[in-house]
């Protein structure tokens, strides 16, 4: 039996929006894409327009109806897009105290 293919689940009412076992932990992407949808909120949050996001990331540019049917679904489940933002800022603060316990630990051999 060879390797298992990660099926998309698309996600009814978000043309754009897919959810792919493996790819970004599962987190709603742009479809075709490892873009998040959280990927796209941080943009907005940054100042970025709509076209501006367009042509943001390296792995294609997006239309405009993909950021925004991203935006749109960020608006619609907040509460899951948060929870992964608290994810990831809880892994990056723990990733910072390991690396710092392990540049202590090594320079002071």
């Amino acid at each position: 039996m060879g390797p298992a293919m990660a099926t998309a689940l698309k996600i009814p009412g978000y043309a754009h929006i897919q959810k792919t076992e493996g790819v970004r932990g599962g987190k709603a992407c742009i479809e075709g894409t490892r873009i998040a949808v959280l990927d796209v909120v941080y943009a907005t949050e940054q100042g970025h327009t709509p076209e501006q996001i367009q042509t943001l990331f390296s792995s294609r540019e997006l239309t405009l109806g993909e950021v925004y049917v991203a935006l749109g679904y960020y608006n619609d489940h907040r509460q899951e897009i948060d929870a992964e933002r608290a994810a990831e800022l809880a892994f990056a603060a723990g990733h910072e105290q390991r690396k710092a316990k392990y540049l202590k630990r090594i320079t002071s051999r």
